[in-house]
């Protein structure tokens, strides 16, 4: 009988997982298998690749023949070049650092805030200071601005006070009255 290592596939539609298994050559992707000896993960980053190695070797010494996605896996862990005597045994396998531990995480975050300087009242203080600082700068600008519209406002009363002043010729209104009669 023909024994093949190859990847069964586990999980939903777009989230595979596999195991890897030895299998008769002639199964189902899915079917039965003889033994599991591993499992893949390719959508976590890095990948997930755990592979019982005594067995991988057992089974390759005996002659399973591993599909081409077994044989790269296989490369990765190192099992491949110890099966074959090469150098580089030991894998090019990249692993996940360690997620932190939540009960750790909480407690740190407990102590930080507790550290934490109890600072309401100066905050409102501080803002309600640099508010004061900001208005005194606007009504300053407005002041300024008030000064320069009765300077305006004056010189215009003076040059229409000057234009009045002025005597009107005596010619002026007997013209208008003349062309008012003609027409």
């Amino acid at each position: 009988m023909a024994v093949k290592i190859k990847l069964k596939r586990v999980g939903k539609i777009h989230a595979p997982q596999y195991r890897i298994v030895v299998a008769d050559s002639r199964t189902a992707r899915n079917g039965r298998a003889i033994e599991e000896i591993g499992i893949y993960q390719p959508i976590s980053n890095p990948s997930i690749m755990q592979v019982k190695s005594d067995r991988a070797q057992y089974w390759l010494g005996v002659g399973a023949q591993p599909t081409a996605a077994v044989e790269a896996i296989l490369k990765v862990t190192g099992d491949w070049q110890k099966f074959k005597g090469l150098p580089g045994a030991e894998g090019t396998l990249q692993v996940a650092a360690p997620k932190p531990h939540k009960i750790l995480a909480y407690e740190a975050a407990v102590t930080e805030a507790a550290n934490a300087p109890k600072t309401t009242k100066p905050k409102k203080l501080e803002i309600k200071e640099e508010v004061k600082e900001v208005v005194e700068a606007a009504v300053e600008k407005v002041e300024e601005a008030v000064e320069a519209a009765v300077d305006v406002v004056e010189a215009v009363k003076e040059k229409v006070e000057e234009k009045v002043e002025e005597p009107v010729s005596s010619d002026a209104p007997q013209e208008d009255a003349a062309k008012e009669e003609t027409s």
